[in-house]
């Protein structure tokens, strides 16, 4: 584990990169610096979540293949933790070992070899996200038995509290600021992953499976081939 002595830009973002490849890892940890981040680095399972419960990042850049253990598991244990924005790398390019990255709460993904141009933006627009969300004017939804807290980024069905990952609940709470209405794969992919084109929309879904595991299957409906609407009553 490495901490670095770069610029400390970007509001003091703080960015924790996980990746045992050596040259990968310094190679994405030198571009965020040079974006302004400060950037702490770790090369194993364990160390990456050492590191995230010390440092606290605002975001994980976390590779699925680690020694001591995988970084599915590294992103389950940092969320059950603390929500943070994750943006997981893969070499492998089925689409199940991607949709159960994003089951344990990462945000997005990208497929080894990528551009080091792209991984800034993607960075940039969870952050985006994230700052987004902060700064709505609202500080509650209730549609029927969900009640949705923005300032404390909380929610509730009934009386039960569900832990959402911070996509999740932004993903809830875009769905809940227009409910009943359908709202496209694509314009959820662009309003919350600030994606401008369907490239992810698989993203949307695994997201919404995860929404319905902790909120209730009946929560969001499916609207086949244009997109979902939250239906809580």
């Amino acid at each position: 584990m490495e901490l670095s002595g770069g610029a400390t830009g970007q509001a003091g973002r703080r960015v924790l990169v996980v990746d045992d490849e050596v040259t990968i890892a310094e190679s994405v940890a030198a571009r965020l610096r040079a974006e302004g981040f400060a950037v702490e680095v770790a090369h194993d399972g364990p160390g990456a979540v050492a590191a995230a419960t010390a440092g606290e990042p605002d975001l994980v850049v976390l590779d699925v293949m680690l020694p001591g253990f995988d970084g599915i598991e590294v992103c389950r244990r940092i969320q059950a933790e603390r929500p943070v924005p994750v943006l997981m790398l893969t070499a492998r390019t089925e689409e199940t070992d991607q949709l159960i990255g994003l089951g344990v709460g990462a945000d997005d993904y990208l497929t080894k070899p990528f551009s080091m141009r792209l991984l800034t933006a993607r960075v940039h627009a969870l952050l985006r996200r994230v700052d987004r969300a902060a700064d709505r004017g609202e500080v509650s939804i209730v549609v029927g038995d969900l009640r949705i807290d923005l300032d404390q980024r909380r929610v509730w069905r009934g009386e039960t509290e569900a832990r959402l990952t911070p996509l999740e609940f932004d993903l809830l709470a875009r769905l809940a600021q227009r409910p009943r209405a359908v709202l496209a794969r694509e314009r959820l992919l662009a309003d919350i992953w600030d994606w401008s084109d369907a490239a992810g929309t698989r993203a949307v879904d695994s997201h919404v499976k995860a929404l319905r595991r902790k909120l209730g299957a009946d929560l969001i409906r499916t609207v086949h081939g244009v997109g979902y609407a939250l239906d809580a009553r």
